[in-house]
């Protein structure tokens, strides 16, 4: 390590020296700052860099251990491939709201991985959210600026709950390092919420699918790598071992198949695949041996790859078509043909075929499953790999490359594009290859064997007999056909219940009070004809009725209903 500074001031800085440049400084200085800062963290020891005092707390913004450094060469890396993708930006349209943006939220999300105090957590976790709202509404839409401002509103109530807890956990423990905190008492709860809000837990995770296919194509590509690692990061961090995890996990694996089975948006297909991959990294946490710890961040470090390269490779179908509905799109691959292969390595990939990433981190996950006596839940996770297959494997090339000929001809996209997916799907395939490379950077000792004859053959069955009834579906007509529509889950009661209840109810308040000044006006016509021997409608008082009394029953009348109006 060169200069022992935390590697968010690079990219901070950087991002201040990019708003201010134009043209190949700015160019250099993007592809420059993940090389560099990487190289910096390179030989960085274990252990607290760098510590401050601020009245009656200790924080730790730079802490090393291989967990955090695992992730801090991950994010290194997914920044230097995700500003390779954008550099077409500058040369087309200056956009330096989105590097500006990404250097910012890459470095926000580096600022948590090596945070060593919940405070310092605090703050890069509100800083990963409101740069990366950014990248949301840089697509200029009107959808994606109502979108940008629902996803920023769950992600900073995410904040507000974790700096909850972590003041309740400091008044209960008088500490706020960063490290085991294990589920037990409210504070420790409070932390856990928040970090499966933006881990995309069930009922919690349509942020997740409701943003990512609006942001920019290359803005998606940022989005995909760093709040959910994050959170996967501070799970393995603070909750390994909680047995509840298994169960949340598990069911973040399967729900989001029948979801993607049905979606038309590819963006939005590659969301619920995303949450389904979050969940096997879910599962290792809970399941918390060393095996299945140390599968559930080499999944992570994977799935940025693959999954980074299958948003990269619909991220340049939609900058040169302007669609990524599967009933839209379709004989692509006649003029995008390397795009077309980039784009099947990535679902090969994402399959866990032998030979490519997923499968020697996945098969991790399931061996420490079998391991630790969870037998029950491998035919859970079984069926979910069976949905990888058919949702990411197969569905996503299959659409937007081949099916039906759209009669969309385009070239392939800019060069920087294809370099970035290049290098991507590379590694897709050399971590495949050669896993003791990634298995050298784990937390803990690895003593696996990917390869063996078992997770080989098991593996290819599963991938064998699910293409089978993914085909046997199509043939018979059961699979559910591409049509334009919003499919909604959870978010039904945000986006259609909770607009027309507010309505339903806002119309029964306003009958309510109509009907309630009516009568109270009629009574009060009543008792002054009674009063002062007036006669006629209510408007003819205020030319009779001394000073006084007009006043006092105005006041009265205000009163009432403000009342009424404020209750």
């Amino acid at each position: 390590m060169l200069i022992d500074l935390p590697p968010f001031v690079f990219f901070f800085a950087a991002a201040l020296v990019v708003a201010l440049v134009r043209g190949l400084p700015r160019y250099l200085l993007l592809v420059a700052i993940p090389i560099v800062s990487g190289l910096n963290l390179i030989g960085a020891e274990a252990g607290i860099h760098l510590q401050t005092q601020i009245f009656d707390l200790t924080l730790t913004p730079f802490r090393v251990d291989r967990l955090s450094l695992l992730f801090g060469y991950l994010f290194h890396l997914a920044a230097f491939l995700g500003i390779i993708y954008s550099l077409h930006l500058s040369r087309e349209e200056d956009d330096t709201l989105q590097h500006v943006s990404g250097l910012i939220y890459a470095g926000s999300a580096l600022g948590a991985v090596f945070a060593g105090d919940l405070i310092t957590l605090f703050v890069f976790w509100e800083l990963c959210a409101i740069s990366s709202a950014f990248l949301i509404w840089a697509r200029g839409t009107e959808r994606s600026v109502t979108v940008g401002f629902r996803y920023l509103i769950i992600q900073v109530v995410s904040g507000v709950i974790l700096l909850a807890g972590t003041l309740l956990r400091w008044y209960e423990t008088g500490s706020i390092e960063f490290s085991y905190i294990g589920l037990d008492g409210l504070a420790a709860g409070l932390i856990f919420v928040a970090i499966g809000i933006k881990c995309a837990f069930p009922f919690l995770h349509n942020w997740l699918t409701d943003a990512y296919p609006e942001g920019t194509p290359t803005g998606t590509v940022f989005l995909s790598v760093f709040t959910t690692k994050v959170a996967i990061y501070a799970l393995a961090r603070a909750f390994p071992g909680t047995e509840l995890l298994i169960y949340i996990g598990a069911v973040m694996t399967c729900f989001p198949i029948f979801y993607a089975v049905i979606e038309n948006d590819l963006r939005r297909v590659l969301s619920y695949s995303m949450i389904n991959q979050i969940g096997f990294m879910v599962v290792g946490i809970g399941i918390g041996s060393a095996l299945a710890v140390n599968g559930a961040v080499a999944h992570a470090f994977n799935d940025v790859l693959f999954k980074g390269l299958l948003f990269m490779a619909m991220g340049a179908v939609l900058h040169l078509t302007g669609r990524t509905n599967a009933s839209d799109l379709g004989g692509l691959y006649k003029t995008m043909p390397i795009t077309t292969v980039l784009c099947i390595v990535g679902a090969a990939s994402i399959s866990a075929f032998p030979l490519f990433s997923a499968f020697v981190s996945k098969s991790m996950i399931m061996a420490a499953l079998l391991e630790e006596g969870h037998i029950w839940l491998w035919p859970v996770l079984m069926f979910a790999s069976v949905g990888v297959l058919e949702h990411a494997g197969i569905k996503i090339p299959y659409f937007a490359f081949f099916a039906h000929d759209s009669g969309i001809r385009v070239k392939e996209p800019p060069k920087n594009m294809l370099v970035a997916m290049f290098i991507a799907a590379v590694l897709c395939v050399g971590i495949g290859v050669f896993p003791h490379y990634l298995y050298a950077l784990l937390p803990f000792q690895v003593d696996f064997a990917a390869y063996d004859v078992t997770h080989v053959v098991t593996q290819t069955q599963i991938l064998f007999f699910g293409a089978l009834a993914i085909v046997a579906l199509h043939k018979s007509g059961l699979y559910p056909a591409e049509i334009r529509a919003v499919n909604l889950d959870v978010e039904w009661i945000y986006r259609w219940f909770a607009p027309r209840a507010v309505r339903l109810i806002g119309g029964v308040v306003a009958a309510v009070d109509s009907a309630f000044r009516r009568t109270a006006l009629s009574g009060i016509q009543v008792v002054m004809n009674g009063a002062y021997g007036l006669h006629g409608p209510l408007g003819a008082l205020g030319r009779t009725w001394p000073t006084g009394p007009m006043v006092f029953w105005v006041t009265v009348l205000l009163v009432v209903y403000l009342v009424f109006y404020l209750v």
